[in-house]
């Protein structure tokens, strides 16, 4: 047959909410789902076998992608899968793509897709040393994935290297009639894969939101950010250390996931083989035997099912609005139009929020490790649809450097 495509014979795994036409449920992690088949592949999918990948399987997540209880559900565990735990040792695995994360550090793997809707691959790849790309709400279709939030849900890539990501990332990448987001994507492959070619930090401008930020990290985890952000200073790089995000002291909300929820659960739902067909009915299904399925309660559904599912509220209308203005206006571009930024930096997923909310991408690239030997993830973001400029930063940090190093698995 020869040759499929630039992919041919890697292996990927996914995380288990994108849909697959084979064998493989698509879960969630939910005991709801367990029994979902689904009829076709997700758009990202389809793209993978085109190039000739090959899907290993799919891997353990938070239940719903953490979207499902407020009451200390621990990262990485879902009624389906169990708890996932972290290949580096006793620490945090990190969330919602929790087994792409740990699976890909453990080398089950050359690369797996993970999701994000609000930090979810930028923190189990920061937590499992390794590279994760979240991109600009748009670049890839979410056809075929569970969701949470039309207005920040995304796919990407968690590897073990920049390139391996851009390969994957290059390859799911695209517009798809099935989701209206991908019509403003300007970038093309091309623009992505010379991003790796002579990558430098020279003369990039640099800011380090300290505020909020990278103050807010444990003690052990900011030595080893300030040791990557001297690094960045001594390639080249111009650093304006501890510039200020005007809004990164407001009064943050999830109102807009709570409100978008429901409506496109019930509209995934509502085209799977299982019975239980809305939100409504999940939760229902649940309180049937709270021991296995209700470990941690389900207080997100809940709340969430008890919005209209219109989308017409005032309180999801200001919600929306203000998320919009204070992480873009009031936020993330103030503060680069301010310093006259080619990129912001945040410690592993700190700034994932404030990213995620108006769609932005980010990279996250393993910085080093604590005295105790756990993960720390440095994280470079911008505005939309900078994935080139961001891979050639996250690689040229890459290159002065050899950071990662795979767990001992005895």
């Amino acid at each position: 047959m020869g040759v499929r495509g630039p992919l041919h014979g890697i292996p990927i795994l996914l995380k288990d909410n994108i849909d697959t036409a084979d064998k493989l449920h698509t879960s969630a992690g939910s005991l709801a789902l367990k029994d979902s088949y689904s009829q076709r592949d997700a758009h990202l999918v389809s793209r993978l076998r085109e190039a000739g990948a090959v899907i290993l399987g799919k891997t353990n997540m938070s239940e719903w992608a953490y979207f499902m209880t407020m009451e200390n559900m621990p990262s990485g565990y879902s009624s389906r899968g169990g708890q996932v735990k972290n290949p580096y040792g006793p620490f945090d695995v990190g969330g919602s793509s929790s087994g792409s994360g740990a699976a890909i550090a453990a080398q089950f793997a050359t690369a797996a897709i993970g999701t994000e809707t609000s930090g979810s691959i930028l923190n189990p790849s920061s937590q499992n040393s390794l590279v994760g790309i979240k991109p600009t709400v748009g670049l890839i279709s979410r056809d075929g994935i569970i969701p949470i939030s039309h207005t920040q849900d995304t796919a990407g890539p968690m590897t073990r290297t920049v390139r391996e990501a851009v390969h994957v990332l290059a390859t799911i990448m695209g517009n798809d009639e099935k989701d209206p987001a991908t019509r403003k994507n300007p970038l093309t492959k091309e623009e992505l894969y010379a991003a790796l070619e002579q990558p430098t930090l020279k003369g990039v401008r640099v800011g380090i939101a300290r505020e909020g930020f990278v103050d807010q990290l444990p003690e052990l985890k900011r030595v080893v950010i300030n040791e990557a952000i001297e690094q960045l200073m001594e390639a080249g790089a111009e650093v304006i250390d501890e510039i200020v995000i005007p809004s990164a002291k407001e009064k943050w909300s999830f109102n807009v996931l709570l409100y978008e929820f429901k409506v496109n659960i019930n509209a995934y739902l509502s085209k799977t083989n299982v019975e239980l067909r809305t939100l409504t009915d999940v939760i229902r299904f649940n309180q049937e035997d709270p021991e296995r399925r209700l470990k941690y309660g389900q207080s997100l559904l809940t709340k969430s099912d008890q919005t209209s599912g219109t989308l017409t509220e005032k309180e999801y209308l200001e919600a929306l609005q203000f998320d919009q203005y204070h992480a873009t206006v009031n936020g993330i571009d103030a503060a680069i139009e301010q310093n006259q930024l080619d990129v912001i930096v945040f410690p592993n997923n700190l700034g994932a929020s404030i990213a995620a909310k108006p769609g932005y991408p980010s990279i996250t690239v393993p910085a080093g490790y604590t005295a105790e030997g756990e993960p720390v993830g440095i994280t470079f973001t911008s505005t939309a649809f900078t994935e080139a400029q961001l891979i050639s930063i996250a690689a040229a940090f890459e290159g002065i450097g050899k950071r990662r190093k795979n767990p001992k698995l005895s």
